[in-house]
């Protein structure tokens, strides 16, 4: 720091009401303390300072330690400190209380001055510092938000391209070389479809289906968009559908080719063998498996869901609402519905399976939304659980534990029963909160609730609550 050299040649005699105009003029507020830190007057420069500062108007003849908040008054006691014992002024951040909103930050320093053991205390607003700050927090958060955001839409992007079962190519527009392909197209054209590869229509297609292939992918380049051309595949002669469109990335402009089976005809042409032993094995599996389009009813389903439903043939579950089988009265499978529209899955959904001979059998459902050539389907596992569940009378029922718990009864009891079973469960929670307030005595916890102690003692027996031996002994 540089000091003047020659302050009181320079300065001339300054009085008191000079130097307040000076301390006024060169901070935002400014405290005059006596040695012991108490303020003796206090001088704040802007209207909305004041405003911001709870209790200002007070602050005469109380200790500044008293107008900071907890954490500033250990910084308080050491500018007090070295003001006193005439050491360097060092700045330090204290925080007031503040009449609303967040604590108003102060920047200040102390010095120690005149004869009468006076300390000024010199404070700087950093209310638009402080604002500024919380902006720069709130920009980093958006941006790892927006960051996380892309990279799940990324992955969902390379997902659909894995599991895709059309062969989907990305050309380079101008180096014609290929920019990616997903497993499908690498097994149709082998080495051409690599990553890096030039894009040789010519080993990929038919002689004479090759040239329209050409002529789409002109036409793309040149006006951006053109019709399907059907062609046929070099290595088995199948006929497929090729098309084109164009999209910009951050390497310039790329074509992205698309080959697909022509309109209805089966796709397993192009199901990996691996795919087609997991649909074996789904077939067969222990769960029931259905496949159920967006209005719920059933597309296909495995021979384990057909024996649950007590169904010969596929043939009778096919077209038929999943609901006319699964859940109670059909809420249950609005429920799941619901679920994977807004989340995609569902996981472990307790219901009941209803068979077409039989009693209803406890099942855990899990559930997800897949793509079918561009409409959205449904997929169910069904597990029965009925063998590793107790099952008791209904009059026996465990009682819920909690309005959580209530919950999750919903649409599975009768209104009236979940009425009583609410009731009991605010009654317990209530003669619970009671005995806590009285430490376990039952003969003020009964006359907190309005009860008597015989009442009391009848309800500890039915919720189970403390030791009904010891009920007798308050």
């Amino acid at each position: 720091m540089k000091a003047f050299k020659a302050p009181k040649t320079a300065l001339g005699d300054i009085d008191a009401e000079a130097a307040a105009a000076l301390i006024t003029a060169a901070a935002d507020i400014a405290l005059i303390l006596d040695a012991s830190g108490t303020i003796r007057d206090v001088s704040i420069a802007a209207e909305d300072l004041m405003d911001d500062l709870a209790g200002h108007t007070n602050w005469l003849g109380k200790p500044w330690i008293s107008t900071v908040t907890e954490d500033s008054r250990q910084k308080v006691e050491m500018l007090i400190a070295g003001a006193s014992s005439r050491q360097q002024p060092r700045w330090r951040h204290l925080n007031h209380p503040a009449a609303s909103g967040p604590d108003v930050p102060i920047l200040y320093a102390a010095i120690r001055t005149g004869t009468a053991e006076r300390i000024v205390a010199f404070g700087r607003d950093l209310r638009a510092v402080s604002a500024l700050q919380r902006r720069l927090v709130d920009a980093q958060q958006s941006m790892e938000r927006d960051y996380i955001r892309i990279r799940y839409i990324e992955t969902r992007y390379r997902l659909l391209f894995q599991m895709a079962t059309d062969a989907v190519l990305i050309v380079d527009n101008a180096t014609h070389k290929v920019l990616d392909s997903n497993p499908t197209a690498r097994r149709l054209f082998a080495h051409a479809a690599e990553p890096g590869a030039p894009w040789p229509l010519a080993n990929g297609f038919t002689p004479n289906t090759a040239q329209g292939v050409e002529l789409l992918l002109a036409g793309v380049r040149a006006s951006g968009r053109a019709d399907d051309v059907h062609a046929r595949l070099l290595q088995d002669d199948r006929e497929v559908v090729v098309s084109a469109s164009l999209f910009r990335d951050e390497a310039g402009v790329a074509c992205l080719l698309r080959i697909a089976q022509p309109a209805g005809e089966p796709a397993s042409g192009v199901l990996p063998k691996l795919k087609a032993k997991l649909l074996k094995l789904m077939e067969s599996a222990p769960d029931g498996f259905v496949v159920t389009g967006v209005d719920g009813r059933i597309i296909t389903a495995n021979a384990t869901f057909l024996e649950l439903a007590q169904l010969p043939t596929e043939e009778q579950a096919r077209g038929q609402p999943l609901g006319r089988w699964l859940g109670r009265s059909g809420v249950d499978l609005d429920i799941l519905i619901a679920n994977m529209r807004q989340h995609g899955s569902v996981r472990l959904f307790a219901s009941l399976l209803r068979g077409e001979l039989g009693e209803p059998a406890d099942v855990e459902v899990s559930a997800v939304t897949v793509m079918n050539g561009g409409q959205p389907c449904f997929g169910f596992a069904i597990r029965d659980v009925g063998r590793r569940l107790h099952r008791t009378p209904q009059v026996e029922r465990a009682m819920p534990r909690s309005l959580d718990h209530l919950t999750e009864l919903i649409g599975r009891v009768a209104l009236k029963d979940l009425v009583r079973e609410a009731t009991d469960v605010i009654e317990r929670l209530c003669i619970e909160s009671a005995l806590n307030l009285t430490g376990d005595n039952r003969a003020s916890a009964a006359e907190m609730l309005g009860l008597s102690r015989q009442s009391l003692y009848v309800k500890l027996r039915r919720y189970g609550l403390g030791d009904p031996e010891a009920a007798g002994a308050d």
